[in-house]
């Protein structure tokens, strides 16, 4: 059985960047430079949390508005919700399945997975509402490439979160969701262990990844330019991780 491992201090480091990060960029290289800018580094233990938005840009996942011809059915939803009837139809494209579709809200199930309004398509913080941003196609990847390249610019191995913003069954406002995992477990399993008064722990099932997401979240905020935060501090489970590991599989997602 695991032993219990003493909880310490968790520190967040938010990384800003003084620049926009545009298609082709090294992500890895940007985030070396502003730390080092900021006389911070890397440091063994560390987690790299990232959000997507500059992974999305860096791999050029940008799409013209001016380029999407609606749907007649998308520009009726729109018109009743005094909504973007283009972005519309750019969800339902980049949507497998559409979960919820009322009160002018759209819930989609992405082709990851992922159950969030509008396939997560965002037109905030890009370049005014001209032009909007996909998810990454394989955030997965995109966290184990970014991953390596820091590796080989700093000689430490850390672990990589990219993160988006999605709202809640039953809660108001938005959270951070971990979308893309590399080098650690996603899920901290503590079942069969037992609490102070010896009761065994039969569903305690721990997201992690989720919960650093949204501690990053705190620090990065969505107007300080500081899309990347270092946490330090967090006992990890080192592993191969994948955000799959994370999704709910519809037999038994009661809320579908």
């Amino acid at each position: 059985m695991r032993k219990t491992s003493k909880v310490g201090e968790i520190r967040l480091i938010p990384i800003t960047l003084a620049e926009e990060i545009v298609p082709g960029a090294s992500i890895a290289g940007k985030l070396v430079e502003a730390l080092r800018r900021g006389r911070q580094r890397f440091h063994p233990g560390d987690i790299l949390v990232v959000k997507h938005k500059i992974v999305s840009k860096a791999e050029g996942r940008l799409v013209d508005l001016a380029s999407i011809q609606p749907s007649a059915e998308s520009v009726a939803w729109a018109e009743q919700y005094k909504l973007d009837a283009r972005v519309i139809e750019l969800a339902l494209r980049e949507s497998r399945s559409v979960i919820r579709r009322k009160n002018g809200v759209l819930i989609t199930e992405t082709q990851h997975g992922f159950l969030c309004a509008n396939s997560g398509i965002d037109v905030s913080n890009v370049d005014g509402g001209n032009t909007a941003l996909l998810l990454p196609e394989d955030p997965d990847r995109s966290a184990a490439i970014l991953r390596r390249a820091l590796k080989k610019k700093t000689g430490i191995s850390v672990p990589v979160i990219i993160t988006d913003s999605f709202g809640r069954p039953w809660r108001e406002g938005l959270a951070e969701f971990a979308i893309g995992i590399a080098g650690m477990k996603p899920l901290r399993d503590d079942r069969g262990r037992r609490d102070p008064h010896g009761y065994e722990l039969k569903a305690s099932v721990e997201a992690v990844a989720d919960e650093l997401a949204c501690a990053a979240g705190l620090v990065c905020g969505k107007l300080n330019r500081a899309p990347a935060c270092i946490v330090r501090g967090f006992r990890y489970d080192p592993g191969p991780g994948a955000v799959r590991d994370l999704l709910r599989p519809a037999a038994t997602d009661l809320f579908r």
